[in-house]
C-alpha cells in the first residue's frame, strides 16, 4: 500500500524532504450502515446465525465494534477520529421495529466522535432524527439545513464543528444531499442549501477562527464530493457515503483508496457496515496535508465480534421473532411464486410485487415496474400473511431504485430478461404498467415484441425515443442479473428507496384480503 503524496506549489519543499513538524492524524470512517445491526451474507442481507457460525458472514455492529477497538490499540496514542457519513438508518428489522434507538445505542457502545446526516435519517420524518439526537453524545452534523423553522431539530443539528484529537483541532464541515426532499420526508420545516455554497461559508467560519485542518463529512455522493473538491478552497480531506462506493487497494475491481480529486483525498467505504475505513493524513505545520494513506479493513470472519454487544444484540433480535410472526395482511387464495412459475412466464407473485413496486412510486412520475422472477424465493398460501411469509418471499432486503430509461433500452432490459429462459434463470422480468409477448423458440436479442406502456389509463406501443420512468430493486438497477442497461443508461437514478419487503406488505395490507391473479400481461407465443 503506497501512501499517495499531494504536493502543491507551495508545499513543495516539505514533499521533497522530512518535515519534522508534522503531524499524523488517524480517521476510522464508515458509511450508509443502513441498519445491519447484525451480520450480513454476501448478498449484504441478514445472515443466518448459521452462517455466522461458520464464519460466512460480515459486518454487524459487534464485529465493527471489535475491529474499531483493535485499531485503537494498534494507533495507541495517537491522534484519532471515528466519524460516520450519515444513513445508519433503513434497511432491517431493527430499524422497522426500534427506529433509531438501537443505532444510537451501538454508536454510542463503540464510540463514534461525530455523524453527518443521511437523507434516510429523515426517512420518518424529524421525529425520526430526533430520536437519533436524543440518545446520543456526539455531534450530529449537516450544516447546509436550515432547521430554523423546524422546532424539533432547530439548534440539534451542528454546522460546523471543532473536535480535539491529540492536540489537534480538527473542523468537520457537512451537507446532506439537496434531492433528500424526495428521496425521504424532511417535511417542510427543513430547509437545504446548496451543497457547495453552505460548504464555502462552513469553511470560511472555521477559517476566521484559526482551524486551518478540515474535514467534509458528507452524504453527497461521489460525484457530487469530486464536484465539492475543485470548488470549495479549504477543505482538506472528504469522507462522503450516499454512493456506497467500495474503495480497496486490496479488492479487485474496486477505486483506489483513497481518491484524489484537485489534490484533496476523498474516501469512502461502501455500505452496511462490511468495511471498516482507515485513513492516515499528515499535516505540515501550516494545516496543509502532506500524505494521506490507508484502505479499508473487510470486516469477515478473521475479525471477532466483541461479547458483549453480540449478547446485546440477541437481546434486540428476540423480539423481532415475534414481529416475523405478525400477521400483515390476509389473501383470498394462495399466491403462486413457484420459481417454475415465475422464471417462465406472467406468475402470480410476480404480478403483486411488480403492482406494489409501481403503486408505491407512481405518483413519482413512475410507469413501468420490472422484477426480476429469480428474486421471488416461495409462495404464500391462503389466508393471513405474516412478515415471516413476506420475508420468506423477499429474502434479500432490496430497496427500490427509480430512473428514466429510454424506450430503446426498456426493449434491451425485456430482452435480457428473456434471454435465458431455457435455464429458468432468475433475470426473467415481472412486470407492472407495461405488457410484452416473446418467443423463447427464437434467438435471444430477439424474443421480445408487442411490447405496450400503460399511458394516461389507455395501453401504447412502446416509442424507442421516449424516456419513460421506471422502477425496479437496487440489484437489478446495479446491473444484476444481467440489466447492464440499468446500470449504464438510467437517468436520475435513486437505488435507496424502502424495503422492497415493506412495499409489498403495506400493498398487501391496503388491499386485504387480495386476490392474485394472472391477466395476460406477459404472453408466451
Amino acid at each position: 500500500m503506497l501512501p499517495r503524496f499531494f504536493c502543491g506549489a507551495a508545499a513543495l519543499a516539505l514533499c521533497a524532504g522530512a518535515a519534522v513538524a508534522d503531524d499524523m492524524l488517524h480517521i476510522l470512517h464508515v458509511n450508509d450502515f443502513h441498519s445491519r445491526i447484525e451480520p450480513i451474507n454476501r448478498f449484504d442481507s441478514t445472515c443466518a446465525p448459521e452462517d455466522n457460525a461458520a464464519g460466512e458472514c460480515f459486518g454487524g455492529a459487534a464485529r465493527l465494534a471489535a475491529a474499531i477497538e483493535a485499531k485503537r490499540a494498534e494507533i495507541g496514542d495517537a491522534p484519532l477520529l471515528v466519524l460516520d457519513a450519515g444513513d445508519q438508518y433503513q434497511g432491517s428489522l431493527f430499524y422497522t421495529t426500534y427506529k433509531g434507538r438501537v443505532a444510537a445505542e451501538m454508536m454510542e457502545r463503540i464510540g463514534f466522535d461525530a455523524m453527518a446526516v443521511g437523507n434516510h435519517e429523515f426517512d420518518d420524518g424529524p421525529e425520526g432524527l430526533s430520536v437519533l439526537l436524543d440518545n446520543v453524545s456526539f455531534p450530529v452534523v449537516s450544516g447546509n439545513l436550515d432547521l430554523s423553522r423546524s422546532n424539533l431539530l432547530k439548534g440539534r443539528v451542528g454546522g460546523p464543528v471543532v473536535l480535539e484529537a491529540g492536540g489537534q483541532r480538527i473542523g468537520i464541515v457537512s451537507a446532506l444531499a439537496t434531492d433528500t426532499a424526495e428521496t425521504a420526508s424532511p417535511g417542510p420545516g427543513v430547509i437545504f442549501q446548496d451543497e457547495i455554497e453552505s460548504l464555502r461559508a462552513q469553511v470560511e467560519a472555521l477559517e476566521a477562527e484559526g482551524v486551518d485542518r478540515i474535514v467534509a463529512l458528507t452524504h453527497v455522493g461521489l460525484p457530487k464530493d469530486r464536484e465539492i473538491a475543485g470548488a470549495v478552497p479549504g477543505i482538506d480531506v472528504i469522507l462522503g457515503g450516499h454512493s456506497h462506493t467500495l474503495m480497496s487497494n486490496t479488492t479487485e475491481g474496486a477505486l483506489a483508496y483513497p481518491q484524489l480529486e484537485n489534490g484533496v483525498p476523498i474516501a469512502q467505504a461502501y455500505a452496511y457496515g462490511k468495511y471498516l475505513g482507515h485513513l492516515v493524513v499528515t499535516f505540515d505545520a501550516a494545516g496543509q496535508v502532506v500524505s494521506a494513506e490507508g484502505d479499508t479493513l473487510l470486516l469477515d470472519a478473521s475479525v471477532p465480534e466483541d461479547a458483549a454487544i453480540a449478547a446485546r444484540v440477541a437481546e434486540f433480535a428476540q423480539p423481532l421473532e415475534e414481529i416475523k410472526a405478525r400477521v400483515v395482511a390476509e389473501t383470498a387464495a394462495a399466491i403462486d411464486g413457484d420459481r417454475s412459475s415465475c422464471r417462465a412466464g406472467e406468475c402470480e407473485m410476480g404480478n403483486l410485487v411488480a403492482d406494489a413496486m409501481l403503486a408505491r412510486v407512481r405518483d413519482q412520475g413512475i410507469q413501468i415496474a420490472i422484477q426480476n422472477g429469480g428474486g421471488l424465493r416461495a409462495s404464500i398460501d391462503a389466508g393471513p400473511v405474516t412478515m415471516g411469509e413476506v420475508l420468506t418471499v423477499l429474502p434479500f432486503q432490496n430497496t427500490l431504485a427509480t430512473f428514466q430509461l429510454g424506450g430503446a433500452d426498456v426493449l434491451t432490459a425485456l430482452e435480457n430478461g428473456v434471454s435465458q429462459i431455457e435455464e429458468g434463470a432468475g433475470r426473467f422480468p415481472q412486470v407492472a404498467g407495461l405488457r410484452y409477448a416473446f418467443d423463447p423458440a427464437a434467438p435471444p436479442g430477439a424474443r421480445v415484441s408487442d411490447v405496450q406502456v400503460m399511458v394516461d389509463g389507455a395501453w401504447q406501443p412502446l416509442d424507442p425515443e421516449a424516456t419513460y420512468g421506471v422502477v425496479s430493486n437496487n440489484y437489478m438497477r446495479g446491473g444484476g442479473d444481467g440489466y447492464s442497461v440499468f446500470a449504464s443508461e438510467a437517468m436520475n437514478a435513486y437505488d435507496y428507496g424502502p424495503g422492497l419487503e415493506e412495499v409489498v406488505a403495506d400493498y398487501l395490507a391496503r388491499n386485504g384480503p387480495y386476490t392474485p391473479f394472472t391477466e395476460g400481461r406477459i404472453t408466451r407465443k
